[in-house]
This record gives C-alpha cells, sequence and structure tokens, in this order.
C-alpha cells in the first residue's frame, strides 16, 4: 500500500466517521456540512473522468447537475400532487426512480452536446459546452410550469428503501454510499483498457488513431458516464436542499466543479472529494470572516495551480499517482 492510498483511506475514513461523531454531539449542522461535502464530491468524481482523465474541460457539466436537480424536483412534486406527467407516469418520491431518470436525461442531453462539442478542441471546446449549459439554464428560467426563475420546493425530501432520509445521517449514509461507488467506478474505469485509451487521447489523439482506435467515441463515452454521474450528484443535491431553481445550472456552477478538481488533485481518485472538503470547509470558515471569502479561495486556488499542481491529494501523497 503506497502513500497515495493510505492518504485516499484516510480521507474517506474521516469523512464517514465526523457525521456520526457530530450527530453523537448534537451538531446536526454538521452532519449536514459534511453531507454536502459528499454530494460536491460526487459531482466533481463524474468531471474528473472527463476532466481529469480525458483532459476534456468542460464549462457545461452544471447543465447535468441540474438536470438531476429537475428531475428531482419535477418526480417529487408530481407523485405529491398526483398530477401525470408524459405517457401517464405520475412521478416518484423514491431515490433510485429518480436517479435512473436523472441518468438517463442527462446521458441523452450529454449525448447530443458531445457529439456537438467533442468536433472542437481547446478554448472552442470550452466555450461550446458553455453555450449548451446556458441554453439548459435559460429552458429552465422560461419554464413557469415547474416554477422559472423562482426554483421549485420539495415538501419532503425523497425516500430510499430501508431508510429515513429525513435523518441527517441517515441521508448522509445514501449520499456516501452512491459516492463510494461512483468513486468505485472511477477507480476501475482509470485502471482498464478503455481509460489508458481515453488517457491517450488527452495526450496524442493523433498516435491513437494510428494504432487504429478512434478518438471520438472514447470521448464520448466518457462524457457521458461524466453528465451521468454528475446528474445524481444534482438529484442529491436537491434533496439535500428540498429546492432545486436555476441556479444549479448557471455557469457558476460549472466554475466550482472545475475549482474542486483543480484543488483536490486533477485526474487523483480521491481529489474530488479533497477538493470538496477543502471548498465547503473554506467557505464556511472565510464566508463567517468576510463577505469576500471568494477573492482569498481564488488565491488559494492560484497559490495550488501555481505551487501545488497535484492538489491536495499530491501535497499530502508526493508525485506518484495511484487510482
Amino acid at each position: 500500500m503506497n502513500r497515495e492510498t493510505r492518504v485516499n483511506l484516510l480521507l474517506l475514513v474521516l469523512l464517514l466517521a465526523v457525521p456520526f461523531v457530530a450527530d453523537a454531539l448534537g451538531q446536526t449542522f454538521t452532519v449536514t456540512l459534511v453531507t454536502r461535502i459528499a454530494i460536491l464530491a460526487l459531482a466533481a468524481v463524474g468531471l474528473n473522468i472527463a476532466l481529469g482523465l480525458g483532459g476534456l474541460v468542460s464549462f457545461g457539466h452544471a447543465a447535468f447537475f441540474g438536470i438531476g436537480g429537475y428531475a428531482a424536483g419535477i418526480l417529487a412534486s408530481h407523485a405529491m400532487s398526483g398530477e401525470p406527467m408524459l405517457f401517464g407516469f405520475e412521478g416518484s418520491a423514491q431515490m433510485p426512480v429518480i436517479w435512473i431518470v436523472a441518468m438517463l436525461a442527462a446521458g441523452l442531453v450529454s449525448l447530443a452536446i458531445g457529439v456537438i462539442s467533442l468536433r472542437t478542441s481547446g478554448v472552442y471546446f470550452i466555450m461550446i459546452t458553455l453555450a449548451f449549459a446556458q441554453m439548459v439554464y435559460y429552458f429552465a428560467i422560461s419554464w413557469p410550469a415547474y416554477g422559472g426563475e423562482d426554483g421549485l420546493s420539495i415538501t419532503l425530501r425523497n425516500g430510499f428503501p430501508g431508510l429515513n432520509t429525513m435523518r441527517p445521517t441517515e441521508f448522509f449514509l445514501v449520499c456516501f454510499g452512491v459516492l463510494a461507488v461512483a468513486l468505485v467506478l472511477s477507480a476501475l474505469l482509470s485502471a482498464s483498457r478503455f481509460g489508458a485509451a481515453l488517457q491517450a487521447a488527452r495526450q496524442n489523439e493523433v498516435r491513437l488513431a494510428s494504432i487504429g482506435i478512434a478518438p471520438m467515441p472514447i470521448r464520448l463515452t466518457a462524457f457521458v458516464l461524466s453528465a451521468m454521474i454528475t446528474a445524481v450528484a444534482g438529484a442529491l443535491y436537491a434533496d439535500l436542499n428540498r429546492f432545486v431553481s436555476p441556479s444549479m445550472l448557471s455557469w457558476h456552477m460549472s466554475g466550482e466543479l472545475i475549482v474542486l478538481v483543480i484543488l483536490g488533485g486533477t485526474g487523483r481518485l480521491m481529489g474530488p472529494v479533497a477538493g470538496a472538503a477543502l471548498f465547503v470547509l473554506l467557505e464556511f470558515w472565510l464566508g463567517g470572516i468576510t463577505e469576500r471569502w471568494q477573492f482569498f479561495l481564488g488565491l488559494i486556488l492560484l497559490v495550488t495551480v501555481l505551487f501545488a499542481r497535484g492538489g491536495v491529494i499530491g501535497l499530502f501523497a508526493g508525485k506518484e499517482r495511484h487510482g
């Protein structure tokens, strides 16, 4: 077991243990804070597949995050009211059903976006993904049936079989479990032949094509998988707040997800978790000191990019990378 693996395991154990200690001490807010870390980490795990492994700097992942949130809000609202949706479907208040719908919706949208945007590269790819995300954002604003600019409330948190999700620790367990599955999937992808081809496409797509592997299908598959994972995080985020709004679709959210990946360590397995933890804790701590906490977060990000390119995980684990 090398150093990075030990750091990864320690980080996971801390993330799992803190909510139970906080709950025993009656600090419900801390449980909610760590749950937010787990959800944002899940979204960043999705982005890390595209950005970290594939080198795809997407400024459009807020679209998939928001699609997941709206899937949770819309399905829950129809389940509560009993009003049928398309094809007579009455909605659902069960998380597994909502996650499947969120992944399917985000998968279809990301497939359409990816087919177009992956024909470009560099700054053009960034701008096209941003443009598509803004299109989805303005569509949500102009959709009065589901709140428009005001957003959509979720009266009761959606359920999960065998658990009471209204209890903070039990909802945290759901989020942590999904995050753990996503991390395992990310590790398997990274270690697979698909992951090797994806990283080869990032480094030199001409050389990859010369050995008979087309980069486009590899990148498109990674982009769609990335979007689907991020959509599940969006659904959980909507359940955490019991509210979904167009702000989940804004370019600020896309930028925030990129910051999480860079802070933790681009391409590192636990980079998204470390980045999410650092971001949320700094937001909480600096936000209590000054209203301009984003300025200081920007300085920290600048220092990370210039002097710690391996992110937080790189600082503690050294230069060696281990999935």
